[in-house]
């Protein structure tokens, strides 16, 4: 059977690379702590005509804070921080300007309030930590912390990545080496490449033209990194450190990351206990000031939830802008990972994720 799903991936992406429907792209999957599935197709750059193989490496936006979810949960898990902890508690800066009370879960369930890119920042300050850190510090909450929920498409990685810094002492990219990359043999897997992988990175491409925001509003992402493919196919994007939203990885280390938090890991690693990973997924948190549950964001705990939200095992992970995912199914021991660079209204990851069920024989 596993030999069958592999046959039958390759296939459909080889199909989807012909037909036009995506360009690049890659497909992993663990079942029972196994690689089942090691697929990829088309071209990583359409202008040198460089293949896609299995150690390509794709920009994967918000598949981040999947990533730098992990990291925060283990800090709770080690007592370093509560999902109650103030974020002034530990970062006492923080705490101005109405952001006194905000929480650590508050800002997990992107219902802090926080939610828009400071005013004017060009990306020197975006690519600073230290600059970055210091214009959050300024901003007040566009409304009362934990009544309402709005995704936090950028500044979710600083407040949090922050905030791991100030209790752990590390600095993110160490605590990703150190704590995922490290034990997990993951190579693949970078939020700020070293120079010397930069010509592993597939190319972006973005058939659809978005209309602009209006400049008058707020905004989740600043106008200086929009379109956010063309932002990510600079090198100074690629080696900045934005732990919600530029993370660069290939398939494989997307699916193994996952994997190490399904109950009993991977080759030995667990990252998460079940237990841990179950209050993370938990659909609703007690004392909650939000409306009903049916009006929650699909973000839970730092991630995203899918298919039935409400049950005991949820599947959990993150997209990403474009249409790159990684998730875990705890009810069939199945992680995920799929890359890509061709951003179109046609992408293809929907249908890639259903047949690679359907291959597995999994409902």
């Amino acid at each position: 059977m596993m030999k069958d799903a592999q046959t039958k991936i390759q296939l459909l992406l080889n199909h989807l690379v012909d037909e036009g429907r995506e360009q690049g792209l890659q497909v992993a999957a663990y079942l029972e702590g196994e690689l089942v599935v090691d697929a990829w197709a088309g071209v990583a750059d359409r202008s040198t005509g460089r293949p896609v193989d299995g150690e390509t490496l794709f920009p994967v936006f918000s598949c981040t804070k999947g990533v730098l979810a992990t990291l925060i949960h283990r800090l709770v898990e080690t007592g370093k921080l509560s999902y109650e902890t103030r974020i002034a508690e530990v970062w006492p800066e923080f705490g101005v300007n109405g952001k006194e009370g905000i929480t650590l879960d508050q800002v997990l369930w992107h219902t802090s309030a926080i939610p828009y890119m400071p005013a004017g920042v060009g990306l020197a300050e975006i690519h600073d930590w230290k600059t970055i850190c210091a214009e959050i510090v300024q901003l007040t909450p566009a409304w009362q912390p934990g009544t309402r929920a709005e995704y936090h498409a950028i500044t979710f990685g600083w407040i949090l990545g922050e905030t791991a810094r100030r209790v752990d002492g590390r600095p993110f990219q160490q605590r990703l080496q150190e704590e995922i990359r490290q034990p997990l043999g993951i190579e693949g897997l970078y939020v700020g490449i070293p120079d010397e992988v930069e010509s592993r990175v597939a190319t972006l491409e973005n058939t659809e033209i978005s209309p602009e925001p209006d400049p008058s509003k707020p905004q989740g992402t600043a106008p200086c990194m929009r379109p956010l493919s063309s932002y990510m196919n600079s090198p100074e994007a690629r080696r900045a450190c934005l732990p919600a939203s530029n993370g660069i990885m290939n398939a494989r280390a997307l699916a193994r990351l996952y994997a190490s938090l399904l109950p009993g890991g991977i080759d030995g690693v667990e990252l998460l206990t079940p237990e841990r990973v179950r209050l993370a997924t938990a659909w609703e948190r007690p004392g909650d000031q939000l409306a009903p549950a049916a009006t929650y964001p699909m973000r839970v705990g730092g991630y995203m939830l899918f298919g039935d939200v409400r049950k005991q095992l949820p599947t959990f992970g993150h997209d990403g802008y474009g249409g790159a995912c990684g998730f875990a199914d705890p009810k069939h021991k199945l992680s995920v990972g799929l890359t890509k660079n061709l951003f179109s209204s046609q992408g293809a990851q929907l249908l890639i994720v259903a047949e690679l069920r359907k291959a597995l024989r999994l409902a």
